[in-house]
């Protein structure tokens, strides 16, 4: 039954799905498995091939970390995000250690890197395909490094805040000045001090529920 549910997930996410036989099709939905990881866990720690991981409902962070403890935010994956990173054995290219933490309860559907690995070993279309899906992750990345390195800090949390609230079509952040301060690789007492700056030019307001943003124009201005 729960082979059969794989199979309807997959033909709907992977475009190679028809292309390779049945055999490794059913190879990819036997070393599948569908995991809760509860809010703050470790999935990913850098260190073994997790496999590839696709976000069914929840929030993960993937970060890297300096010999000194301090992260940086490269992205997060909602609901429908895939996760190519974690699966090291898959893209042995990435040289570079990757974690991810569960932001929030989420369940997600893990393939084995292994077993993605000698699929794709025996199908070029999923080799390209776990290529392509990297590829576009590394945009993220180098947005984040181009925020980190030329933008000011207020601009940096403006376009935080505006993207933030587009992607919950929501005016409320309902997210902690500390969640804010990591996913900007920033620090919380920096990001207080400038949401009370905007909160003082009547760009936001700020409360125990959250961020609430009261003029999305001069927001997003400052964003551009």
């Amino acid at each position: 039954m729960e082979q059969n549910l794989f199979k309807d997930i997959y033909q709907e996410i992977f475009p190679f799905w028809n292309e390779i036989s049945e055999s490794d099709r059913e190879f990819i939905c036997r070393n599948s498995f569908a995991l809760t990881y509860p809010k703050g866990m470790n999935i990913h720690d850098g260190n073994e091939c997790s496999g590839v991981i696709f976000v069914r409902s929840g929030s993960l962070r993937l970060y890297m970390m300096s010999e000194d403890g301090k992260d940086i935010t490269l992205y997060r994956l909602h609901k429908g995000d895939m996760c190519m990173l974690s699966a090291s054995c898959v893209l042995q290219t990435i040289t570079f250690d990757v974690f991810v933490d569960a932001e929030e309860n989420s369940e997600c559907y893990v393939i084995s890197g292994s077993a993605f690995a000698e699929v794709s070993a025996r199908n070029p279309k999923v080799k390209i395909f776990a290529l392509e899906t990297a590829v576009s992750r590394f945009s993220d990345v180098m947005w984040v490094m181009q925020q980190i390195l030329f933008m000011s800090m207020d601009k940096r949390l403006a376009v935080f805040l505006a993207d933030e609230a587009v992607r919950t079509k929501s005016d409320t952040i309902t997210l902690t000045h500390e969640q804010i301060a990591r996913y900007i690789s920033s620090a919380r007492e920096v990001v207080s001090r400038m949401l009370k700056y905007f909160a003082n030019e009547g760009l936001v307001e700020v409360s125990r529920g959250g961020i609430k943003i009261l003029d999305k124009k001069r927001l997003r201005k400052l964003a551009l």
